[in-house]
């Protein structure tokens, strides 16, 4: 595991709505014998806590140890203190966990709690975000995504999809859900789970902020993309790209506000032509860009070069070499609220060498 090479402590942000199964999931971590010491933080305004069931609630003691070696405590003060406090007891043997997961409340919006690990130089220097896991509850997402932003916004975050409670719903549903939910996120995978049974090895490491030159974008999704770009290119006055065309007729059409897409070219960028615009775009759009992330053909380097961001924060790095007869084609994908899909995708086309 390379993060523990690096002495950092990786962290897992958990969201999902009510109901969703987080404390299902959540007890599971932190009474089965899985081997690892899981420090949990949870939001203490959660509605629904697990405290009542696994831990003693009378107690003054912000920190609780668990029989498997988990530790679980409640945020009192702000994420930033519970956090530093945790490392700090690590690295003076009062303590010893492997790795923290972060419970956010029914209705947060994860961007700020994973800004935290970035922005942060003390929190930074302790813990490495891992990935971001979100719930979906699939007797009640439709609902809640018509509904709720922050639902939506949960989806935008997510680097891993869990589907939960599809066994109450019939199979029709849940693909549409499924549908639904890769236009919004294409590049988070999707499990169904049950009374979350997840393999442990599905929750940790998932790598989903590394900077690494894999983009997994869903290839059907693309397809689909593509097919649509394909029968709609005469008619540009209005905007197809909810999954009409996605051979599912049974689909409604949900034009949601979290949406996804993707830029390709075969060009190299210019890199301060890119740095700039992007820069600028941050600039306005950030609180709306919830992820982005992007492997690029750069001018003046034989290195792919490697970019995310959330919200306002961007970072870029060099990756490894593109191979002898590899295609060199940049490819990013743009996750976020209304972002303004004509003046990204113009402003990226302009930004090429």
């Amino acid at each position: 595991m390379s993060s523990a090479s690096q002495g950092l402590i990786p962290a897992t942000i958990l969201t999902g709505f009510l109901g969703s199964g987080k404390t299902t999931l959540l007890k599971r971590v932190l009474s089965e014998a899985h081997g690892q010491k899981i420090a949990v933080i949870e939001n203490e305004f959660g509605e629904e806590n697990v405290d009542t069931e696994i831990l003693v609630a009378e107690t003054q003691e912000q920190i609780i140890q668990m029989s498997n070696g988990c530790v679980c405590c409640t945020i009192r003060e702000d994420l930033r203190t519970t956090l530093s406090d945790l490392a700090t007891k690590k690295r003076r043997g009062e303590l010893d966990f492997d790795r923290v997961v972060i419970e956010t409340t029914g209705l947060a919006d994860p961007g700020p709690v994973a800004q935290t690990f970035f922005m942060d130089d003390e929190i930074a220097e302790s813990f490495l975000l891992d990935s971001i896991l979100t719930l979906v509850d699939a007797k009640h997402a439709e609902q809640q995504l018509d509904t709720r932003q922050e639902a939506r916004r949960q989806i935008g975050f997510a680097d891993q999809i869990f589907i939960s409670k599809s066994d109450l719903v019939d199979e029709a549903s849940v693909d549409a859900l499924s549908h639904r939910i890769k236009h919004m996120n294409p590049r988070a995978p999707q499990e169904r789970v049950h009374f979350g049974e997840v393999p442990i090895a599905k929750v940790f490491d998932l790598r989903g902020f590394n900077l690494n030159a894999k983009l997994d974008i869903d290839p059907d999704f693309l397809n689909a993309e593509k097919a649509e770009e394909h029968d709609h290119h005469h008619h540009h006055d209005h905007d197809h790209e909810h999954g009409e065309h996605c051979d599912h007729p049974h689909h409604h059409v949900h034009d949601d506000d979290v949406k996804s897409f993707v830029f390709r070219s075969d060009r190299a960028f210019n890199p301060a032509k890119l740095e700039e615009f992007l820069g600028a775009i941050v600039q306005v759009y950030g609180p709306k860009m919830l992820r982005y992330k992007g492997v690029l053909n750069m001018k003046g380097t034989d290195k792919k070069v490697i970019f995310q961001g959330v919200h306002q924060l961007m970072g870029s790095d060099l990756g490894p070499k593109w191979m002898p007869g590899e295609k060199k084609q940049s490819k990013m994908v743009f996750i976020g609220i209304d972002l303004p899909k004509d003046i990204l995708m113009q402003g990226l086309e302009g930004c090429l060498a």
